[in-house]
């Protein structure tokens, strides 16, 4: 069934020149973002019978992160087998580990398949959200027009808005800049001097593409990462058509990957010293790819593996060992001209540069366009570290779901395991509103402190803590807002429901009906 609602239509002035009202629409709920997250969403909330919703996309088409990122190698670090959604197992996998095309068809058969294009709406960036206490509802403000929303899933995702330092000279650089998640595809490398700014996982399949194309690659290092082998092959015919054909081969394939990761997590968060003979193998494929001795030594961490996340490349090293290559081992300083600053003093001339250098992640930008009860803020509840019930909800903000929420990441394993828990949550927060009677919840104080507490009490043990590292899964006080500290099996098991006893509920006391005379902004 489609759902009720249309795209509301600009405001258009009548003959007298005023402008006309527009009734501004409804939904039960509005989704923020296209990816697995927002899409997962949708098809969650059509099967739980809930059809009047809307998916808000600010670009033009479905995807999310794997439509963003389309730099040269990018590519899923998680089996393809293990990342896809449960209800909708992909048999054509082309790779163990797939390419950013491969995952984002994917995503557009998702869209297709569950009839999910009727609820979209691109190009409709979403600039604030506020909580009106008077209706109990949401308004949505977007670049699309307007929407009130009894309830709001943000799977906005932290991996959407790209960071780049800001570094002095960057503004007068009279190259090419580009980060990681906006690759200009129109720009030739071809002989050109490259600055591959950062290491991280992004980094690590780009300079392995790039390398034989540019003329020169410099790459600033601040930390080295840790990198183990890539797994990778072609799956085979046969194997696509045992999927295919006997779909309960693909369940055990998918289930073997998922006990595999489920068997590693305690090594990260209980009993690092487990990740020792891991890290041998780390050291032995620097060993085989590195065999400059002063490299290696560059390349080589300081600290347990698992602290930072752990890279898949057979690539990487010799794209760094190549004569084409220099690896400086400090950050980028600042920049004169096309001249390069390092940390340590030592000046490069490139042409172009690449920023590796990742996103927004405990400071997520969308939190500045949420505003609860009061009128407070996300970011000004936020400004000690972020936090959420179950990495689902916040006190102050009622009927606001996110998908990918505080302390849902993952070290090891596929995040479609950990959304799919989120939808189980939401579309049973939903359904229970309606067998209660209430219109919206939100979490007490209480419940939200203390799953917190007992959360980062947890992460004390965890290699993300004790690893000696600094890396992005930290805020600026150092305190782990993003990952989970347990297994994806315990975090389906303490989202399978929602407990009302942590839950504040909510009656509506007004119509939910706009006011006829309510405007859309043009």
């Amino acid at each position: 069934m489609a759902p009720r609602t249309k795209q509301p239509p600009a405001a258009q002035p009548s003959a007298d020149g005023a402008t006309a009202a527009v009734p501004v629409p409804h939904v039960r709920v509005a989704v923020i973002g296209s990816g697995f997250g927002g899409l997962g969403a949708g098809v969650r909330l059509r099967r739980a019978g809930i059809t009047d919703f809307v998916i808000l996309e600010r670009a033009g088409s479905v995807g999310g992160t794997w439509r963003d990122n389309s730099y040269p190698g990018c590519a899923c670090d998680v089996p393809s087998h293990l990342y896809s959604f449960s209800f909708a197992p992909n048999p054509e996998w082309p790779r163990s580990f797939s390419g950013q095309p491969d995952i984002r068809a994917y995503l557009e058969r998702v869209t297709e398949t569950f009839g999910l294009r009727p609820h979209l709406r691109f190009n409709a960036e979403v600039s604030e959200l506020r909580w009106e206490e008077e209706h109990t509802r949401w308004r949505v403000t977007t670049s699309a027009g307007q929407w009130t929303a009894d309830a709001v899933v943000s799977a906005a995702g932290p991996l959407a808005d790209p960071q780049i330092p800001d570094l002095p000279g960057l503004d007068t650089f009279p190259g090419k800049v580009v980060h990681s998640a906006r690759w200009d595809h129109d720009f030739d490398l071809t002989g050109k001097r490259v600055a591959v700014v950062g290491t991280g996982a992004s980094a690590a399949q780009i300079i392995p593409a790039i390398q034989p194309q540019v003329g020169r690659l410099t790459v600033f290092q601040r930390t080295p990462a840790w990198v183990m082998p890539r797994r990778d092959r072609e799956i085979s015919g046969l194997e696509k058509w045992l999927h295919s054909k006997v779909p309960p081969t693909g369940a055990v394939r998918r289930g073997t990957l998922f006990a595999l990761r489920e068997l590693q997590v305690d090594a990260f968060v209980r009993r690092p010293g487990l990740l020792k003979l891991v890290q041998k193998v780390a050291e032995a494929h620097i060993a085989r790819g590195v065999p400059d001795p002063a490299l290696r030594a560059k390349l080589t961490p300081d600290y347990r593996i698992g602290c930072k996340r752990i890279l898949l490349s057979n690539t990487y090293y010799p794209a760094l060992a190549a004569a084409n290559t220099e690896v400086v081992a400090s950050g980028l300083r600042e920049l004169r001209g096309s001249t390069l600053v390092a940390a340590d003093g030592s000046e490069h001339e490139v042409d172009a540069i690449v920023f590796g250098t990742g996103f927004h992640v405990t400071d997520l930008p969308i939190a500045h366009r949420v505003f609860g009860v009061g009128g407070t803020s996300l970011a000004e509840t936020w400004k000690d570290g972020m936090e959420a019930l179950r990495g689902a909800t916040v006190h102050g903000f009622p009927n606001l779901f996110f998908v990918i929420g505080p302390n849902t990441g993952l070290g090891n394993s596929s995040m479609i395991l950990m959304i799919e828990s989120h939808l189980n949550y939401l579309v049973d927060a939903l359904t229970t509103l309606d067998a209660v009677g209430a219109t919206a919840m939100q979490p007490t104080e209480r419940a939200q402190r203390r799953w917190n507490l007992e959360l980062q009490h947890r992460m004390e043990r965890t290699v993300w803590t004790t690893g000696g590292c600094q890396s992005w899964y930290l805020d600026r006080s150092g305190k782990n807002t993003t990952l989970w500290p347990a297994s994806t099996s315990a975090f389906r098991r303490a989202t399978r429901r929602v407990d009302l006893a942590e839950y504040e509920l909510i009656k509506r006391t007004a119509p939910v009906a706009a006011p006829a005379e309510e405007v859309v902004p043009a």
